[in-house]
């Protein structure tokens, strides 16, 4: 009896000192966030996985890897699947849907199939235009890195658009603001891609006298802009909503609207529109990719669905030039339109009037 009990602790010893020796790794590890993004703007409580470890920002940060600065808290190793996606790749996301609130964290599933996470609190901005709010995301946690690819339009040939232009409106500022819009003359064939540039080129050349002038030359009108019905009024002053940038970005509530969706107080600070060129472009691709002004569709989608160059002319001005309104100034955006495809060596398609 008494060499059985011994046997018995004997037992039990070893198993214990067996234990004693496994590899901690056979515990669950915790499901990897989504990757970190380089170019993705963290605030505290983000939660990012990088090196196979999970780390939350204790404050603010864009740019600092994960485990080079003290602004990220390491939260342990993690097994690399992300949280909510299945294995072998699979997600299991809702739709995006237009005007539903989303906070921080949120993945959704957009129109094109593809998964985005969102990077601040929105209230459901289009993921594919309103980029710093979304990010892409794909289902092993990891941020898809951008599509590959240029812009249609080459520095030379902008040159060749806009020969007296102000060096302001640099080339590097426009392709510097491409990344907020990545569908901008991106969309469709490569036909499609170069006419939508053109059209966009031609109305802002129209818009700014070939790219010359910054600010709105009338400054009579600069008081006027000021909407003191909308309650977050006019804070940097009742005439400092004139128009600016390529598309005259102009009225406070557009100041604001357009800021929201860059992520840039602008409201605040107007005066960046016409001092930052890249922030002067992205106001311009805010309105043509998300504004549909007194016409039915984004200039955007006008020419990406095929309603013609005509269509993006009653967007950006409506009955003052369309339907009779001003025929010499539609002629005016036609005839530049016309001479921009011909540089880019493609054709105006159809409907090139309003």
């Amino acid at each position: 009896m008494r060499q059985r009990v011994l046997a018995l602790f004997t037992a039990m010893a070893s198993a214990l000192a067996l234990l004693m020796f496994l590899p901690a790794s056979s515990a669950s590890a915790a499901s990897c966030a989504a990757g970190w993004n380089a170019s993705a703007v963290y605030t505290g409580g983000n939660v990012a996985s990088y090196n196979g470890r999970n780390w939350t920002a204790k404050w603010w940060t864009q740019g600092e890897a994960p485990g080079t600065s003290d602004v990220w808290a390491d939260q342990g190793g993690c097994d690399g699947s992300s949280p909510g996606g299945g294995s072998g790749g699979s997600c299991d996301h809702p739709a995006w849907v237009a005007g539903r609130s989303y906070v921080t964290g949120d993945i959704v599933k957009y129109t094109n199939g593809k998964f985005y996470r969102a990077e601040h609190d929105n209230p459901g901005y289009d993921p594919v235009i309103s980029t710093w709010y979304w990010s892409p995301y794909s289902c092993d946690g990891q941020t898809e890195p951008p599509a590959p690819g240029g812009f249609v339009v080459s520095e030379g040939q902008f040159n060749q658009m806009f020969p007296g232009r102000n060096s302001f409106y640099s080339y590097s500022g426009l392709t510097a603001a491409l990344s907020a819009y990545p569908g901008f003359a991106n969309t469709g064939s490569d036909t499609v891609k170069r006419q939508e540039a053109a059209a966009f080129l031609a109305n802002v050349s129209h818009e700014t006298g070939g790219l010359v002038h910054i600010v709105e030359q009338n400054t009579a009108n600069y008081p006027h802009y000021c909407d003191t019905g909308q309650p977050y009024g006019c804070p940097a002053g009742q005439a400092a909503y004139y128009g600016r940038g390529p598309i005259q970005l102009s009225w406070n509530f557009n100041y604001k609207a357009a800021g929201d969706a860059l992520g840039i107080d602008l409201l605040n600070n107007p005066n960046l529109v016409q001092n930052d060129a890249a922030v002067a472009w992205k106001t311009a691709l805010w309105y043509w990719n998300t504004q549909t002004g007194p016409g039915t569709m984004t200039p955007h989608n006008a020419m990406v669905n095929g309603r013609g160059f005509g269509e993006t002319i009653r967007s950006i001005n409506g009955s003052i030039e369309c339907n009779g309104g001003n025929p010499g100034q539609v002629q005016s955006r036609i005839n530049l339109y016309q001479n921009f495809v011909s540089i880019l060596g493609t054709t105006p398609g159809s409907n090139l009037s309003c």
